[in-house]
């Protein structure tokens, strides 16, 4: 089984992953859940040592925001990671009520973007290339604002932000369906966020997060038309039953995890060169947080191993026969085909735990921390 194309692919992590977090009723606690944003990549850095996977850790701000950028920096590199994305936060505010980037009054415009001029410069002192902007906007009653009127705001508002940019930096444009509004979000679709971006220019991509569709939406179609522009910048993976629900990636429908990465695969975009982020996006509400980011770096692995295994070559001529049964059952046979082993052995070979979730528990790094963590504020979404 050949499985050389999976040299270079890696995952970033979240670093709000690591804290505590819970339902929009209640928040769970968890003990030696980390305290500060170093304690978040020390966490993180747990991951990538068990798995060789994730060397990159995201920062959302202000949530991770630090006196010494350099210490921090200094402090992943210590530890065999590097900061990743930049994440900024537009839903937090009072003044964010009825928008930031697109609100009605010019002077919170003006404070949503000068927020992510702190973001840019923040992203120097780092050393990260991409400012991912997940934009909260939106409205619940029909005639509340101009839907068109909130759209040239947003254009604007990204213009100052755009153009801000270094040579090395891009912004990452995320899209939601619904929430935190529910009759119209202003970026609520992939086609509103490449519109944006194309007018931006070649730095400004935009962000896949598999949890932001509608029910039943072809999302690897979304996955082909953006690499198709050249657009895909990023995806935060996790995954989803009925809406955003930040579950482990590939736990609801990993078939459909499958079915994405054998797009990626298809346009050689899963390799480094390709520019694409794959990262994750997901909050470990009621299971543990370091085993749930291992395990979704896994699956995802998992599925591009899969993905990896597809006949191309007889994948292209069974459609260009019109074998219909033949193309689907050439995609099945990858799909069926049980990687684990492979990928065990593969792991084995680079020096790391056949097993990483076992690894992990055998190491005691959980208990230790638990008895360390006392004291201080423990670190919560949001904080």
């Amino acid at each position: 089984m050949n499985l050389d194309g999976l040299d270079g692919f890696t995952v970033e992590v979240p670093s709000w992953a690591y804290g505590n977090s819970g339902t929009r009723f209640k928040v769970f606690g968890q003990p030696g859940v980390p305290r500060d944003p170093y304690e978040k990549i020390s966490d993180a850095a747990q991951v990538h040592r068990l798995t060789g996977l994730a060397p990159r850790v995201s920062l959302h701000i202000p949530w991770d925001t630090v006196d010494d950028w350099s210490g921090l920096r200094d402090h992943a590199a210590k530890r065999g990671v590097r900061l990743g994305a930049i994440n900024s936060n537009l839903f937090q505010e009072d003044d964010y009520k009825l928008g930031s980037l697109c609100h009605p009054d010019p002077a919170i415009r003006e404070h949503a973007v000068r927020h992510h001029l702190r973001c840019i410069e923040i992203m120097r002192e780092t050393g990260s290339t991409d400012l991912k902007i997940w934009l909260p906007d939106g409205l619940n009653y029909p005639g509340q604002d101009s839907l068109r009127g909130r759209q040239d705001r947003l254009a604007e508002s990204l213009r100052r932000i755009y153009d801000a940019l270094g040579d090395d930096q891009r912004i990452l444009l995320e899209y939601k369906f619904f929430e935190p509004y529910f009759y119209s979000m202003d970026i609520p679709d992939w086609g509103t966020s490449l519109l944006h971006c194309l007018a931006l220019g070649e730095k400004a991509t935009v962000v896949l997060d598999t949890g932001h569709h509608a029910p039943g939406t072809n999302i690897e179609f979304i996955v082909m038309q953006l690499l198709r522009q050249g657009r895909l910048g990023a995806f935060d993976f996790n995954s989803r039953f009925y809406a955003d629900d930040d579950l482990i990636v590939g736990s609801a429908d990993p078939f459909q995890l499958f079915r994405i990465m054998s797009e990626i695969v298809a346009a050689g975009a899963h390799r480094p060169s390709s520019g694409v982020n794959f990262m994750l996006d997901q909050c470990h509400n009621i299971e543990e947080k370091i085993p749930g980011q291992i395990r979704s770096v896994l699956n995802v692995e998992q599925a591009l191993a899969k993905a990896l295994l597809i006949d191309q070559e007889a994948l292209a001529a069974a459609q260009r026969d019109g074998d219909v049964l033949a193309a689907n059952a050439i995609l099945m046979d990858a799909y069926e085909t049980d990687v684990r082993g492979a990928l065990a052995d593969r792991r084995e070979a680079r020096g790391l735990p056949r097993d990483p979730v076992a690894a992990f528990k055998a190491s005691g790094y959980a208990s230790k921390v638990a008895a360390e963590r006392v004291g201080g504020t423990q670190a919560s979404w949001g904080a």
